[in-house]
């Protein structure tokens, strides 16, 4: 017997705590962004409205776990929009038809919110809720659209780095092996943050980094934001999935990359360098190219960028895959 329930506030991730993440993992988008530590840490921090999380029970076994806020009558994914670059109904791909039409009758019912628009942001192409979310405001005769929100570019493995670098153009790979002969002679170093370390010193780090990089990013960074990194990283490191990487040079951080190695993928969450300090070595640039060989030392399969076109994801190899919005409207 198909059972739902609706929990108002942030009482849902206790509730829950002791079987989110195992469906999550189980999910048709399993990505670091449905995990609980990140769900409750978006929300914490940068939470507006008011947070629903619905649930659906099959004979008391969860099956799938919606996660909402909703503002000014609109209907958002926890975790919408900037810091996300995954979102989706949590559940698995084979129980997704069933959960979400269940979703739905209580968005639809008297005991939910008011709401004119649900607006479901950074849906993977992969997944099958475009296809049923159309089939349902069909039926329900709700308007439906469907737009391409972002890109995320990827690089698809292969299991040596001379393999990987093989893929790519004469002249990029001739740019990646000078750029890190120099600074290999520059004695720079490759730094991955571990449990021993002091986890905030180095998340202040990498935001120092991070806000020099642009202007852009400056701005963006907050202190909520902030305190995201801080709780993310911790959560992240206790799972074993946290990969904070520096390039030191003289003993001085030059550049910073905060990724997620998660389900055989590195997920490249920020990044921060210093452009004032040894940019003759392209700091950024190799320490990307060490992240990519490091990825295939420990086996992962994907290097994904995450969201944004930025040209030099295209010049280390990736191609586009695409986040959809899916909107529908009474």
């Amino acid at each position: 017997m198909t059972t739902t329930d609706l929990i108002f506030g942030a009482a849902a991730f206790e509730q829950l705590a002791d079987e989110w993440d195992a469906l999550a993992q189980r999910g048709m988008t399993d990505t670091p962004f449905q995990t609980l530590a990140y769900q409750r840490a978006w929300w914490t921090h940068l939470g507006p409205g008011l947070l629903t999380t619905i649930t659906v029970r099959d004979d008391d076994q969860l099956h799938a776990i919606g996660c909402f806020y909703v503002i000014d009558g609109v209907v958002h994914f926890n975790g919408c929009v900037e810091e996300t670059d995954y979102l989706d109904l949590i559940c698995a791909p084979d129980s997704a038809e069933t959960a979400w039409n269940a979703v739905i009758d209580v968005i639809c019912s008297a005991d939910y919110p008011d709401w004119h628009t649900l607006e479901f942001c950074n849906i993977p192409e992969a997944s099958p809720s475009r296809a049923i979310l159309e089939r349902i405001s069909a039926e329900r005769k709700l308007s439906f659209s469907a737009d391409i929100q972002e890109v995320c570019p990827v690089i698809m493995l292969p299991t040596s780095f001379d393999a990987y670098l093989d893929t790519l153009d004469k002249k990029q790979r001739h740019e990646i092996r000078r750029k890190l002969r120099r600074a290999a002679g520059a004695d720079a170093q490759l730094r991955i943050i571990g449990e021993n370390d002091d986890l905030a010193e180095a998340i202040d780090a990498f935001l120092v980094l991070l806000q020099k990089s642009t202007i852009e990013k400056e701005a963006w960074l907050n202190d909520e934001r902030r305190a995201v990194f801080h709780e993310t990283a911790q959560a992240a490191l206790e799972a074993g999935t946290l990969q904070l990487m520096f390039l030191e040079v003289d003993g001085q951080r030059a550049a910073a990359l905060f990724n997620f190695a998660y389900n055989d993928r590195i997920w490249v969450y920020n990044s921060g360098l210093d452009p004032d300090a040894f940019g003759y070595l392209s700091s950024g640039v190799v320490l990307t190219a060490q992240a990519i060989e490091k990825a295939i030392e420990i086996g992962c399969r994907e290097f994904d960028f995450l969201r944004g076109n930025e040209t030099y994801k295209y010049q280390f190899g990736a191609t586009d895959t695409e986040i959809y919005r899916l909107q529908l409207s009474r």
